[in-house]
């Protein structure tokens, strides 16, 4: 009598369904997490049109501007903040799930190693836009009205999943990196700053020297820019959409590369 032995083996694309699923239900149960990743930019949204818009907006567009038009260039950085604060929200989670144990009891199972942190990059990424629709509400309640076309939108759209796929890979890096959920929760705080060293808030040309030379080279601004453009309806720049892509591609590579050598180290 022969005894056959069946061996599961790994299947990445069945088990990053399974682990998105996961993500997913997190989200569903606990729906204030993302308006709380939300939270933080409608505030800044809110104080900086109705506390410094007038001023602000009459410095953009001279002395018969004011908030409406302030409200028109700040959108694009709070975007940006956006998905800057939402990287805060994929670091603890990864890190809650190294510290927690979690992941040493799905390593005894016949589970693909990428899936776990293909599953919480999808999952923040599905995140992440939930809070930029909440935040774009927002904007539109108090006044925001974009000239975009449909082709813009589309753009929009894709310039902001490829923001946010990159700055979700560099999160999980973090989290995988964080000795600590509370440790997680500051390393990515810089990404949620660089709107303000950018052109997000005022234009960078209005910047102290030293000063505007990082805001015009650092990588948020190019892609703040690149939606500025797209909402108002008028050209991108090409330089400009180049290294908006170049910039989220890049960080997406290198956060990648570090969250793979930082998990199989961890799990090794």
């Amino acid at each position: 009598m022969t005894t056959t032995t069946v061996t599961t083996r790994p299947a990445p694309l069945r088990d990053s369904a399974t682990m998105l699923r996961r993500s997913l239900k997190h989200i569903r149960r606990y729906p204030e997490m993302t308006f709380m990743l939300a939270g933080l930019p409608v505030v800044f949204l809110l104080l900086f049109v109705y506390v410094f818009g007038g001023t602000l907006g009459a410095g953009l567009g001279g002395a018969g501007a004011g908030r409406a038009e302030y409200l028109t260039y700040v959108v694009p950085g709070i975007l940006l903040m956006t998905i800057g604060t939402a990287g805060t929200g994929t670091a603890i989670s990864v890190a809650t799930d190294m510290t927690e144990g979690i992941v040493a009891r799905f390593r005894t199972m016949a589970i693909a190693r990428v899936s776990i942190l293909t599953g919480h990059v999808i999952g923040s990424l599905i995140q992440t836009m939930l809070a930029v629709v909440i935040v774009v509400g927002v904007a539109l309640a108090i006044g925001y009205r974009p000239d975009a076309g449909p082709l813009g939108w589309l753009g929009i759209a894709g310039v902001l999943v490829l923001a946010t796929f990159g700055v979700t890979w560099l999160s999980v890096a973090m989290g995988l990196a964080a000795r600590s959920v509370e440790t997680a929760s500051n390393l990515p705080m810089p990404l949620t700053l660089l709107p303000f060293l950018g052109s997000g808030f005022v234009p960078a040309g209005s910047m102290p020297v030293g000063l505007r030379q990082f805001a015009e080279y650092q990588p948020f601004t190019p892609i703040m820019e690149t939606l500025r453009s797209l909402l108002a309806g008028t050209a991108v720049a090409t330089g400009t959409a180049t290294a908006a892509v170049a910039w989220s591609l890049g960080i997406a590579l290198a956060g990648y590369g570090w969250a793979k050598w930082r998990y199989n180290r961890a799990i090794s």
